[in-house]
């Protein structure tokens, strides 16, 4: 979860991995730290506790120089966020310096191991133990001392290593946590994530599992931890640096939150017929044939991603009558679970890194089952690893709370449940073609729905101070109460709880005052008589809530008048299908969520104790 850049070649390192650095403190920002080779042969190691302009601070105060060098930004797992304990790490003699992402499991066995051979430790980290093991089987060759020790690791890790005695070099290596290669002109640059680099080359490929490369002004070579030569698939990215940026934006995640109409747009776009309603689905080594035969779907995702995953169930299960199992990947492997070749496992992630999930999928593939990605980076261990990939286009995602990936997920979702019903001939043509023809029109409603941004800005002026919410949703639906209740949580430090509203009466009612604001999905599709059913329930639940004085926040189909008449607050969203819906109800809550974060003070992009990719367990 940690940041990593690094870059060898003829320009001033500092200021590229700073600048790499800053596009990377969604990962962590507890500290951060560079070490450059310098022009009078040292290295300058400079670092610091806190946020990434503390670093900056100790630059301007004490700068270093020199043509490569590496950087870090670091998410605290063992050791305090302090300078002692920021990256990059030395050795006992200074000359060799690590930085790291990922967790080394057996590290105080090493450590103990290391000491009785006359190391000495300086911090209370488990990355120190790295350096000191490259320090013990350096013998002047830098990528031979990293594979002696990497093989001496048990974990996950993610490294880039440099050392004084053989210059013009940075070693990486990569076991779990992602690692890109980009390839500029004369000029080479690791990093941790794709948008730590964009500005100097979209040219990139990813370090597999066991993959180790060698970076010098020459250019790159890679290597497995066996010294074997290995090949890796250079790949074009395509999203803008711009893209990449705040554009205008107070915070990434508002902007995040308003590109949702071009990123689910573009998850769409070459994938849906109009005229047909016929579905397209590329990259995939699972044939027609195989796709009929599968009798069941699991489901396998973590946080947000899970959510999606729930979603999802109710998409396919509708859709291609299918049944389906949602799984967290944090649990999945641990319970021995029962699949097979008839069970086709969707892995959901935005990075592609996500380490539960891709050690789920891996789980999946082992007992025989196809496993196929939906993701957002191209190239991702989890796309590699897949049957086939529903990329989502949602571009780089920097707010740590996931916005414009969840939608897309979301929109992957239907792609793929309508693609099955399809593939099963459970749709035919004409619900085909109904079903696309409304997905199409989701985006144009998301830009009606933030053309109201000041309505939510009013409502957290009224609820900021709530020290707990409540969000109730039933069927397809309950998943967005869910998701809903984790974004206000995740940045606004508010208590939160997403609940099926049929459930209400075994104990939620009991925590209903009037102090207690109470958010339900009340949307309504006219054309489907299961929704008007739950319409009529979920309507119940409202006045159970207002008997106990509860404050009720509801959110609608554009034109209702029942729910107007007992709610306190009420957000109007354009009118989709019940299935669609999802889609356009989760833009409100992400937006109240900003806003009552912004108003109580709190870092929305970068919130406490959280990191974007979590590719450690």
């Amino acid at each position: 979860m940690c940041g990593i850049v690094g870059y060898v070649g003829s320009q001033r390192a500092v200021p590229i991995i700073i600048d790499g650095l800053k596009k990377l403190e969604y990962r962590g920002y507890d500290s951060a730290g560079v070490a450059v080779y310098c022009d009078d042969e040292t290295l300058g190691i400079r670092r610091a506790s806190g946020k990434l302009r503390n670093l900056e601070d100790v630059l301007q105060l004490d700068p270093v120089d020199g043509r490569y060098g590496i950087g870090h930004t670091r998410w605290a797992t063992h050791g305090r966020p302090t300078e002692e304990n920021a990256h990059p790490h030395r050795d006992c003699t200074g000359d060799i310096v690590v930085v790291h992402n990922g967790i080394v499991e057996n590290y105080l066995p090493l450590k103990e191991q290391l000491q009785r051979e006359g190391h000495v430790f300086k911090t209370e980290t488990d990355t120190e133990v790295i350096a000191h093991l490259v320090e013990k089987y350096f013998e002047g060759n830098l990528e031979q001392a990293v594979r002696a020790a990497v093989k001496q690791i048990r974990g996950v890790f993610a490294l880039a290593v440099l050392s004084r005695r053989d210059p013009n070099k940075i070693v990486a290596a990569r076991e779990g946590p992602p690692v890109v290669i980009g390839l500029g002109n004369h000029e080479y640059f690791v990093a941790s994530d794709v948008p730590a680099i964009l500005s100097h080359t979209r040219d990139m490929f990813f370090l597999a599992d066991g993959d180790m490369a060698i970076l010098t002004p020459d250019g790159v070579q890679l290597c497995d931890f066996n010294g074997t030569a290995v090949n890796r698939q250079v790949q074009h990215v395509l999203w803008d640096p711009i893209m990449a940026e705040k554009g205008g934006y107070k915070h990434f995640m508002l902007k995040e939150i308003f590109e949702q109409p071009r990123a689910v747009r573009d998850t769409t776009l070459g994938r849906v017929g109009q005229e047909t309603g016929k579905i397209f689905l590329d990259e995939m080594d699972i044939t027609p044939a195989e796709f009929r035969a599968f009798k069941q779907v699991k489901i396998i995702a973590c946080g947000t991603s899970w959510h999606a995953a729930l979603a999802g169930k109710f998409m396919i299960e509708k859709l291609a009558r299918m049944p389906v199992e949602v799984d967290y990947g944090s649990e999945f492997r641990y319970r021995d679970p029962i699949i097979s070749a008839e069970v086709l496992t969707v892995v959901i992630s935005q990075s592609g890194e996500t380490a539960d999930t891709l050690a789920a999928q891996r789980e999946a593939k082992s007992k025989g089952s196809k496993t196929l990605a939906i993701c957002n980076v191209v190239g991702s261990m989890i796309t590699r690893e897949a049957s086939g990939a529903i990329y989502t286009h949602a571009g780089p995602e920097i707010g740590v709370a996931s916005t414009k990936a969840f939608t897309c997920q979301l929109t992957a979702l239907a792609i793929l449940a309508s693609y099955l019903g399809q593939m099963r001939g459970v749709m035919d043509e004409a619900t085909s073609r109904e079903f696309v023809q409304e997905l199409v029109l989701i985006p144009g409603k998301i830009e009606t729905i933030l053309s109201h941004d000041n309505l939510y800005e009013d409502l957290a002026r009224k609820l900021f101070r709530a020290t707990d919410f409540l969000y109730l949703g039933r069927g397809v639906h309950f998943p967005i109460a869910l998701e809903g209740a984790l974004k206000l949580k995740e940045i606004s430090y508010i208590h939160a709880e997403g609940y099926p509203a049929g459930e209400m009466k075994h104990g939620p009612n009991a925590l209903i005052d009037e102090n207690l604001p109470v958010v339900v999905l009340a949307t309504h599709d006219a054309g489907s008589e299961a929704s008007s059913i739950l319409y009529e329930k979920t309507l119940s639940n409202i006045q159970e809530v207002k008997a106990r004085e509860g404050k009720v926040i509801a959110i609608v189909t554009a034109g209702d008048t029942e729910v107007r008449k007992v709610a306190d607050s009420v957000i109007e969203i354009p009118a989709a299908p019940d299935l669609l819906a999802p889609i356009l109800e989760i833009v409100p809550l992400q937006l109240l969520a900003y806003h009552i974060a912004v108003r109580r003070g709190c870092d929305v992009d970068q919130p406490r104790n959280l990191a974007k990719s979590v590719t450690v367990e």
